[in-house]
């Protein structure tokens, strides 16, 4: 079969399916109509996030049998369109959860001491000492918003640390205390005004959508840190900078925005917000991860017609 990676990933993508017997092109950066001229002439398809799937390049994937997201998000693909088209698309869940669970870590440890702003105070040649009291996070309360791999996994961390943990997922409405000590709470109001640190950890699906906006901001306690590593949109951006200027929010970490890259700078300029370039799953682990996952995978597929993974198909 003829695969192409349209995205730059792991050498170990390639190896792995050319070994499995598969004509293999590695060519990332291509513009969406020089996509679309081409893509009829593949069996598969190996993206991470910069390819978008759309609608139009689907139809004009003639011979296309299998999508690999070396990756989990799956909302830069049509799934309609490709179930449509019988296309099976396939994700590599897990393969980068941990990359991102200790970014996320690492955004709460350095907005709670105000790291950031004194590095760059001392970069700048000055000697700041007296204006960087932070938080610490031990005995604080994390309030996860969704409960999939890397909510646990960084819930787990915390825990570690001698945080108390809740978490509400809109799929799991009870009280329960999970085998790590998470607590799941069956109250969005309740964690979020119980909650010193709330890290956003959901799909994003047409219902997640600005999940948290104004009103969740006014639930919130006041001097709450925000943590957003998920997807762009399902924080509202405009209502954080609403709360980070009224200051029920502290601080807000951030790696995903409604429109990438950033085209709206009022947020990332903001001094109480740390701010990355969507760069979560941008592990070397977590990178080869996903890619022998999703490697393997396609060649399992052709192989012997195995869905491993597969959300269309």
């Amino acid at each position: 079969m003829k695969i192409l990676i349209s995205d730059k990933s792991s050498p170990k993508c390639a190896e792995i399916l050319r070994a499995a017997g598969h004509e293999v092109d590695e060519r990332d950066g291509l513009a969406p109509e020089e996509l679309a001229r081409i893509i009829a002439d593949y069996d598969g398809l190996v993206i991470r996030s910069a390819t978008k799937v759309t609608r139009e390049l689907l139809e004009a994937a003639k011979n296309l049998k299998i999508i690999g997201r070396a990756g989990t998000g799956v909302d830069n693909v049509d799934l309609e369109a490709a179930a449509e088209r019988n296309i099976v698309v396939m994700n590599t869940p897990g393969g980068n959860s941990n990359a991102v669970a200790e970014l996320a870590l690492l955004g709460m440890l350095a907005i709670s001491r105000d790291y950031y702003n004194a590095v760059h105070s001392l970069k700048s040649h000055r000697w700041d000492k007296k204006l960087f009291k932070g938080s610490e996070i031990c005995s604080k309360t994390l309030g996860l918003l969704g409960y999939g791999r890397v909510s646990r996994l960084l819930g787990r961390k915390c825990l570690a640390l001698g945080m108390a943990v809740k978490c509400f997922d809109p799929k799991i409405l009870k009280d329960i205390i999970d085998e790590d000590g998470i607590e799941l709470v069956s109250s969005l109001p309740a964690l979020l005004s119980q909650s010193d640190f709330v890290s956003v950890h959901l799909s994003k699906r047409s219902n997640t959508v600005d999940f948290v906006a104004k009103a969740q901001f006014a639930e919130m306690k006041k001097g709450v840190f925000l943590i957003n590593l998920s997807r762009g949109g399902i924080v509202n951006e405009a209502d954080l900078l609403s709360a980070l200027q009224e200051e029920i929010v502290a601080g807000a970490v951030l790696d995903v925005y409604g429109k990438e890259p950033v085209q709206d700078f009022a947020l990332v300029d903001h001094p109480r917000v740390i701010c990355t370039p969507h760069i979560g799953a941008a592990s070397r682990e977590s990178q080869q991860n996903v890619a022998v996952m999703v490697a393997e995978q396609i060649a399992d597929f052709f192989a012997s017609g195995e869905k491993r993974n597969a959300v269309v198909g």
